[in-house]
């Protein structure tokens, strides 16, 4: 899948300073252990897909020895039973990217595989099913764009009952998703139209709405090539390499706002029940 809204592309990464797109799997390991050791409690693998990783179980592995809370976000088509049984003692929660569930919508924003297959309803349903019974914390991500946001998505998340539904407004990032992402941007106004159809479900979920200002500075994320980065001025602003300079260091040198992680939701209680 390549979503067209897509706002950590890392294309820059591979043609400026990473040819092969990412670290070497021994490289990745160190950077996650460094993380930990600074404190991070929790860390995410995103993408891209996270699942095409050939090391993505040693990575989450090693985090997981390191005492974090692990999670990945995955557009969900390779989750299959094999995954879940593997990771079950190591992987923590399990977010999957739905942004709806209508196929002409999923194919026009590139939510499909190959751009012509998206996943079906069933396969959903069934997918969001496996992952609870398998003990992994379920969370829904959702981005809201001009071609989904007055959908309507509750019968599928009334079913599927998410520990929480992440709901972000579709971010322009520039050298990121500047190809499309002017057919994909939508207003504060537009956003809460997608908010309000959803309004009854914060009876059975934690909905965590984030606007273009709230995801804004408001998380410390790292790039395929092991450096902090941040999205301030509309664009990916990088620090050094996290291996060349210490995580203590890197993270000084980007605009992380933990005030502004805080507002918008960003502690909760992710520990994994036992």
């Amino acid at each position: 899948m390549r979503c067209k809204f897509c706002f950590a592309t890392f294309q820059d990464v591979k043609y400026s300073i990473l040819p092969k797109g990412h670290l070497t799997k021994e490289q990745s390991i160190e950077v996650v252990r460094q993380l930990a050791e600074i404190g991070f409690e929790k860390i995410t693998f995103a993408g891209g897909e996270p699942t095409l990783c050939p090391w993505l179980y040693e990575l989450i592995a090693t985090a997981k020895e390191a005492g974090m809370t692990t999670m990945i976000v995955t557009n969900g088509s390779k989750i299959s039973d094999s995954f879940l049984e593997v990771n079950k003692n190591t992987l923590d929660w399990i977010a999957v990217s739905i942004d709806s569930l209508n196929a002409d919508t999923n194919i026009a924003t590139g939510r499909a595989i190959a751009g012509h297959a998206p996943l079906t309803l069933d396969y959903y349903n069934s997918l969001v099913d496996r992952i609870k019974e398998s003990g992994y914390g379920l969370k829904i991500n959702t981005v809201v764009n001009s071609r989904n946001y007055n959908e309507d998505m509750s019968t599928f998340i009334g079913n599927a009952k998410p520990k929480r539904w992440k709901v972000l407004q579709a971010l322009p990032i520039q050298g990121q998703n500047d190809q499309h992402i002017q057919d994909f941007t939508i207003t504060k106004e537009q956003f809460d139209i997608f908010l309000r159809v959803h309004k009854e479900l914060e009876k059975i979920t934690n909905i965590v709405p984030e606007t273009n200002e709230q995801i804004t500075c408001s998380y410390a994320m790292v790039d395929p090539a092991g450096r902090f980065f941040d999205n301030e001025t509309g664009k990916h602003n990088y620090s050094k390499p996290i291996l060349e300079t210490t995580s203590r260091m890197a993270i000084r040198q980007v605009n992380y706002n933990f005030s502004k992680f805080i507002d918008r939701g960003g502690i909760y209680n992710w520990r994994k029940e036992k």
